[in-house]
Parts: C-alpha cells; structure tokens; sequence
C-alpha cells in the first residue's frame, strides 16, 4: 500500500507552522520543519503559486494568503494529537524494556523532548521533557536524517554543530545515518552522552518530524538485547503514526 507523498505533508506541514506563528522567514520555517533551504524554497514558491501564501512587502516573511488564515484545522498540530496517544504506549515500552523513553519533535532547528516515561527502575538515566539538543545529536538525530532526503551538504551542517562526547569523523557519521535507513531505527553509543545508549526510529508520514527513543546505560545490554530493543521501537514508531 503506497503511504502518504513526503512534500504533500511537508507543505501542510508548513501550513500548520505558520498559522501558529505568524509571518516568517525562510531561514525560520526551514529551520521549524528540519527542511534544507532548497527543498524549503522549492515547497514555499509552489504554495506561493497555488495561492495558500503570500511574501510580505519586504520580500522577506511568508504569510498565509487570506483565505487559508482562518482555518482551525490548521491549528490542530500533530504533537498536540499524539503525546496523549502516546503517554500509555510509552509507560509500556519503558517498563518491558527497562529503557527510559521518549518522543522527540524536530522545532527551531533543534530536536525537542516532548513526553517522556521510564521503567520505575532505582537507577535511571535523567532526562527532562522540554529539553533540546542539536538537530544532528543523538540517536534521535541519526533517525530523522535517515528518514529524511537529506543531501551531503545539509548532513554534514548537522554533524559539524554537535558537541560529541567522544570521537566521531563524519564519514562514520554518514555511515550510521545510512545504517539507520536500511534497518529503520538508529543507535548513538556513547557518542552524543558519555555512558548513555540510545536507539531512535522515526515515525512515519510526520511533518515536522518526531521520533521514538529508547536509552540505557551503555554497556548494559549485549548486542543482539539491543536489536531487539530497535525492532520493538521500530514497531512502536509505526503504532504511532497509525493512531495519530
């Protein structure tokens, strides 16, 4: 069955930013979305042309053209739908998995921490909802660059801004990316927090992008416990994007 076309929901994705913020740039929208500036241009001067927005006098802000301004469904954004969806199914998987989980949603280039469960366990890894990092960091960055059509340049801007904790050249980088795409969740092993595992999977047909992530201490679960943990987060990324 054929899903959703990704630049449909990127648009409406657009929609929804600015009638929640109002007039803005395209530097701000693209950086709202996780969108390149040239897949953003692209997706801004075809809404311009079918009428849903306009450029402001000074060229510079895009707007909602008149007609599309008043319409609440445009108001309805996803993470308000979903993180009530989504806190049972969290408290779930936190509790099989003994894994502190979250959901993630790219804003103002960054990703944002918007629910979070753990498992109850004495020792936990500490995480506050509300909480930002890079766009690039983490598992959860390496998830939504796989799930995204990312050009080599646009990639490497989101490596080169992260504070790794250890090591880490960006052609490894490029290489767990794409190792996310082909297995569809990604793992930071220490890399974005010293003494932290992380493992990420994006959920599906999203605008702005979210995602799904499961952290351990590292070192704690052998390899094959964590591909498992991938496979269920996997899983639980698609229950959300079919009950959103």
């Amino acid at each position: 069955m054929l899903g959703p076309v990704r630049s449909v929901s990127q648009a409406f994705a657009i929609l929804r930013l600015l009638a929640r913020r109002g007039p803005l740039t395209l530097s701000g929208i693209g950086r709202d979305i996780g969108l390149s500036p040239s897949s953003c241009l692209n997706l801004l001067r075809t809404l311009v042309a079918e009428g849903a927005l306009e450029r402001e006098a000074d060229g510079k802000r895009y707007r909602l053209a008149d007609g599309w301004a008043g319409l609440a469904v445009l108001r309805d954004g996803e993470p308000e739908r979903m993180v009530p969806q989504a806190r049972p199914l969290l408290a779930r998987f936190a509790k099989d998995h003994e894994a502190t989980t979250g959901l993630w949603q790219v804003a103002s280039g960054r990703v944002a921490l918007i629910a979070l469960e753990d498992s109850g366990a004495a020792t936990r890894i500490h995480m506050v909802e509300g909480q930002r990092q890079p766009l690039g960091s983490g598992a959860s960055g390496r998830a939504i660059a796989a799930g995204a059509d990312l050009d080599l340049a646009e990639l490497e801007r989101r490596y080169a801004v992260v504070r790794w904790q250890k090591p880490l050249s960006f052609r490894a980088y490029a290489g767990q990316v794409a190792a996310a795409r082909q297995r569809g969740y990604a793992i930071d092993d220490g890399f974005g927090h010293a003494g932290v595992c992380s493992l990420a999977a994006v959920i599906p047909q999203v605008e702005p992008a979210m995602c799904v992530t499961a952290s351990v201490f590292a070192r704690s679960r052998s390899e094959d416990e964590l591909a498992q943990i991938g496979r269920a987060l996997r899983k639980l990324a698609q229950t959300l994007s079919d009950i959103r």
